[in-house]
């Protein structure tokens, strides 16, 4: 079977690989001029553990799983990623059921090697900290999510699978042939494939409005979330992964560290309505009194604008968080089509089980 996979993000890759894999003709087409240009390439590179999610949601049954797939894939593929571990903090008395919820979430949902902290035991691991109690996940990680992306379409070729840079696809129609595609660019066209994944992130949405056939009343609002993350210019003060507490839209402005040792702060969560990528330099004053609530030794002027990331989120301020939103045959009743909305985090943990997944559906 010939396989149209539309968005070259983590997600769409490693389901083009997926397809490959499993014999499939694959066909990754992605409207920018290289690879992982969105969400995939604004984030917080971070290999999550699993713990915060509904048991039984998508979010839940793929990111832990996925999470152990992801390890031993990198280990296979020499990707750099390394397993720091993570510390999820309070920082006042109020909130201790705040964090005992989390906890009792995460061991619910199967995550490995969770222990409570009190207070000294959690500042004997991170000196800089400051917190009433916590609690350390082992399993979380971070990875060099680019070059994720390189070997996951090093497997696509490989495989006999091509990609299709500069290739916007604008419309989708069902033939007695299969599916003819409709795409842009340079040199604008047409193709027909025997299925269609799309995995367009942003994008999503519009290419299942431009879907002929496909309902449109199932098409879900697209909701922007804008996280700003700010660079600290001195030496880091941490040698794990340091969370507070989730907020509404994300999970609070925390520490995370690069595969080269730097250290930063977000992201944070700016509902917005148009897409704008600048970090505004203001912002840095509600981030200081955040961090400094689980680090209060954080220096004056030390915070630089980073760079910003885009959830592409299906509710909106106020709302439950939306899970992972996979349409596929059995769901509208068309043959061969597989939809993907809000994709968000963790999808980049979660990116090599969801595509067993979605792949899987095809058969549907």
């Amino acid at each position: 079977m010939q396989v149209l996979v539309v968005g070259a993000g983590i997600v769409g890759l490693a389901i083009g690989r997926q397809a490959a894999l499993v014999g499939h003709a694959v066909i990754v087409a992605e409207a920018d001029a290289h690879i992982g240009g969105g969400t995939s390439s604004r984030n917080s590179e971070v290999i999550h553990a699993g713990l915060y999610y509904p048991t039984g949601s998508l979010r839940e049954r793929h990111c832990a799983r996925s999470r152990r797939m992801l390890y031993a894939y990198c280990a296979s593929r020499g990707v750099p990623h390394r397993k720091l571990g993570k510390l999820v903090v309070v920082s006042r008395d109020a909130d201790l059921a705040v964090l005992e919820k989390l906890f009792t979430q995460a061991t619910k949902n199967g995550v490995e090697g969770l222990r409570m902290l009190d207070r000294t035991e959690a500042i004997a691991m991170e000196p800089a900290l400051a917190c009433v109690a916590a609690f350390h996940s082992p399993e979380t990680g971070i990875i060099d999510s680019h070059r994720y992306m390189l070997a996951l379409q090093g497997d696509i070729e490989n495989a006999g699978g091509v990609l299709a840079l500069n290739t916007p696809v604008e419309r989708l129609a069902p033939t007695p042939a299969g599916w003819e595609v409709r795409f842009g660019g340079r040199e604008p066209g047409a193709l027909t494939v025997d299925a269609v994944i799309n995995s367009a992130g942003h994008g999503a949405q519009a290419l299942a409005r431009a879907t002929e056939g496909y309902p449109g009343e199932r098409v879900p609002r697209l909701v922007l979330a804008k996280g700003n993350y700010f660079a600290y210019t001195g030496r880091p003060a941490f040698s794990r992964l340091v969370y507070p507490a989730p907020v509404p839209g994300g999970l609070g402005v925390h520490v995370t560290l690069d595969l080269a040792g730097r250290m930063r702060f977000g992201p944070d969560v700016q509902w917005i309505d148009r897409y704008d990528f600048n970090v505004d330099p203001a912002r840095a004053a509600a981030f200081y009194p955040a961090i400094r609530a689980y680090w209060p030794g954080l220096p004056d002027g030390t915070l630089v604008p980073d760079y910003a990331g885009i959830r592409p989120k299906l509710t909106g301020p106020g709302e439950p968080a939306a899970d992972f939103m996979i349409d596929a045959p059995a769901d509208h009743g068309v043959a061969r089509l597989v939809h993907l909305f809000g994709i968000e985090s963790p999808g980049l943990t979660a990116s090599l089980s969801l595509a067993e997944e979605v792949v899987g559906k095809l058969a549907e």
